[in-house]
């Protein structure tokens, strides 16, 4: 796609917030199966979580998992443990379970969303291998949103969590984790290397990654929404995508060192003196941290 079409909406992309607000929230993906490990229909799990109190933040994956996508709050992995215990006795009435894992060990887990978007993507990424199918069918991630802040401090912010995703990603990895697939996806879309933290411009990095990847729906907007970067911009904050899916324990250690990195001037600013000098070497420390042979950052899990 044209770079000139792209660049003001990317500007949009990275308007950031007004004020230095100190929010979290959550998106929490959970493999769903029935009483005997099938699969489970969207319209049925629908019909079970009618009542529950997370029934209004709940969206699906194309391959049938459930996403709760909670809205900021004081306590957010409070509010994710309540409202999945609350959901799980919902489900649990109809026979149907949430598994916290990273990859649904089911080899024939049907496209369940047959979207426009969705079919064409699964059209592109069968062009490249199997692992498209894998990653929209089978996996599962804890998302943290976090307040993008104005002035340098965002500019910071940006850096900070590109270059400790690895790290974090490595810390915080599963047995089976999804990383191997997500890097095997579409490297032009998925971006696990130091393509948008080139030069001093992060509108004109980003940019450039977005002309890279190939288009395949319409719409300047349409594209940007298939590409699947580590941190994805979203206009006042930022959204950490990196992560294997978490139990609600794990979640609450995630946040507190993410609150720190992003919201703590000092710690961000150390963090970031100790890995600017790891830039060039991205795409090696995301495959390191997806083989399990990345070492634990003391500057990061500080």
């Amino acid at each position: 796609m044209d770079a000139m079409e792209l660049h003001p909406v990317i500007a949009g992309l990275f308007a950031r917030g007004r004020r230095r607000t100190v929010r979290v929230a959550i998106e929490q993906e959970y493999v769903v199966a029935d009483a005997d490990g099938g699969v489970v229909l969207i319209d049925q799990v629908r019909r079970a979580a009618a009542g529950a109190i997370a029934a209004p933040y709940i969206t699906f994956e194309p391959g049938g998992q459930l996403e709760l996508s909670l809205p900021p709050s004081l306590d957010p992995v409070g509010d994710l443990g309540a409202l999945t215990a609350d959901l799980r006795r919902h489900l649990g009435r109809a026979g149907i379970s949430l598994l916290t894992i990273p990859v649904d060990p089911r080899a024939d887990v049907p496209l369940q969303l047959t979207s426009a978007r969705y079919v064409a993507m699964q059209r592109h990424f069968d062009t490249i291998g199997p692992a498209g199918r894998r990653m929209m069918r089978r996996t599962a991630s804890t998302q943290v949103c976090l307040d993008w802040w104005p002035g340098h401090a965002g500019f910071e912010q940006w850096r900070v969590l590109n270059l400790a995703g690895p790290f974090l990603a490595a810390a915080h990895a599963r047995e089976g984790g999804w990383l191997n697939t997500w890097l095997d996806v579409d490297p032009a879309r998925t971006g696990f290397d130091d393509r948008v933290l080139r030069g001093d411009d992060p509108v004109a990095s980003y940019t450039a990654f977005a002309a890279g990847a190939a288009r395949f729906v319409d719409g300047v907007e349409a594209h940007l929404s298939t590409l699947f970067p580590p941190v994805r911009p979203r206009r006042s904050y930022l959204e950490v995508r990196f992560l294997d899916a978490q139990e609600p324990v794990a979640v609450g250690r995630i946040v507190s060192v993410l609150r720190q990195l992003m919201y703590d001037d000092v710690r961000r600013r150390d963090v970031l003196r100790a890995l600017e000098p790891e830039q060039p070497h991205l795409a090696d420390l995301w495959r390191a941290a997806a083989a399990g042979d990345l070492a634990a950052s003391e500057e990061v899990a500080a």
